[in-house]
């Protein structure tokens, strides 16, 4: 059973969509944050299969020898089918109402319930310390789902 998690928020990125790598800055964080995990006794490594989580834990997993499991319940969430121009204001109203999805989107409560299946899965494991690279939206609700203060603001 995984006794320890690091819930790790992807690092910067070119951009939102699937593909966008990471930039230049990105590549800088990823290798910190391998320098920061690489001591602590990782035996399990997974992210999303979107390219910035995977870039992100890329120098962790060849430092240890470990292989990156991708699980697409961890991608972030998708807020709407279009892009919405006040997309933060739309996504603060739906750390308000977990029920709201916007056109095409997924609510809150929905994301939250996929990210936390994923994060419970990982924990009835048996190893002992995991590294879960997923996005900063998701990450919340994921954190949410565990203590309720958690939010839009958070």
């Amino acid at each position: 059973m995984v006794k320890r998690l690091f819930l790790v928020r992807h690092c910067e990125s070119t951009g939102q969509e699937a593909s966008a790598p990471l930039t230049a800055v990105g590549h800088t964080q990823a290798v910190l944050l391998a320098d920061h995990l690489e001591a602590v006794g990782v035996d399990l490594l997974v992210a999303s299969p979107y390219t910035r989580a995977q870039q992100s834990v890329a120098p962790l997993a060849q430092r240890l020898g470990l292989s990156v499991e991708t699980d697409a319940r961890l991608a972030e969430r998708l807020l709407s089918a279009t892009p919405l121009a006040h997309w933060r204001e739309a996504i603060r109203q739906t750390f308000a109402d977990l029920d709201l999805a916007w056109p095409g989107g997924e609510s809150s409560r929905t994301a939250m319930a996929r990210g936390r299946a994923a994060v419970d899965t990982l924990l009835a494991r048996p190893e002992r310390v995991a590294v879960v690279v997923t996005h900063g939206n998701l990450m919340t609700l994921i954190l949410r789902s565990l203590e309720a203060p958690f939010d839009f603001a958070a």
